[in-house]
């Protein structure tokens, strides 16, 4: 979010749809009330939104979504209007961070069955797979990697993607102070290092379900 977010065509946002998931699901996740209160929790006056003209008068409209908040009443045919990208991670470095905010997050909460269904959904109704970039590849190598996602979506690579100043930003949710220290301390990639932490053991089958719908994209991803 922030690589795209610095690009000076680009407008951002950031996990639209995150009020209606809280206010539907009933989910007692840090800040819930002023999510709710803050952000609009109708899934389909956010869909418009997306749909519609970019704000700002930018070129192009980076949308962070949480596949999880794409609940299962909610329509999927908005979706056909725009150009989508998948990011995964290791589950086992995705659960150690997760636990540290959920006490005890179940397999929805992980959003991977809802990536690769929607993943599987729209490679069958666009006929075209849709890009897949791993997390730690990208920490590996940023240029290369975000060049290739770019020539994928069909715009122009920028340095200006690997580098940002640190600190907040208008468009990030209410929810920041709660989830993103780390982000707003960062001003480019890190190099990539091995999460030393590890999923509690009563997370461990929880794991094993999540190490196999990530196995269904990692082999899809850009190299």
């Amino acid at each position: 979010m922030r690589s795209f977010g610095n690009r000076p065509e680009t407008y951002v946002s950031d996990e639209p749809f995150y009020a209606h998931y809280l206010a539907h699901t009933g989910k007692d996740h840090p800040g819930r009330e002023e999510v709710i209160a803050h952000h609009e929790s109708d899934w389909r006056e956010v869909a418009c939104a997306l749909t519609g003209p970019i704000p700002g008068g930018k070129a192009v409209w980076y949308q962070k979504h949480m596949s999880h908040h794409l609940l299962p009443h909610m329509e999927r045919e908005w979706m056909l209007g725009l150009t989508h990208a998948f990011l995964i991670r290791s589950p086992r470095e995705m659960l150690a961070s997760l636990a540290q905010v959920l006490d005890e997050p179940v397999l929805a909460d992980t959003g991977l069955p809802q990536q690769v269904a929607l993943y599987d959904w729209l490679e069958s109704r666009t006929r075209r797979r849709p890009p897949v970039i791993d997390a730690r590849d990208v920490l590996e190598d940023p240029p290369r990697l975000l060049a290739r996602l770019c020539a994928a979506l069909g715009i122009a690579y920028t340095e200006a993607m690997l580098h940002w100043p640190a600190g907040s930003r208008a468009t990030d949710g209410v929810w920041a102070k709660h989830w993103y220290a780390t982000v707003e301390r960062s001003t480019g990639f890190e190099p990539y290092k091995p999460d030393r932490r590890v999923p509690p053991a009563r997370l461990t089958s929880l794991l094993d379900e999540c190490e196999a719908l990530y196995a269904r994209l990692y082999p899809r991803r850009l190299t």
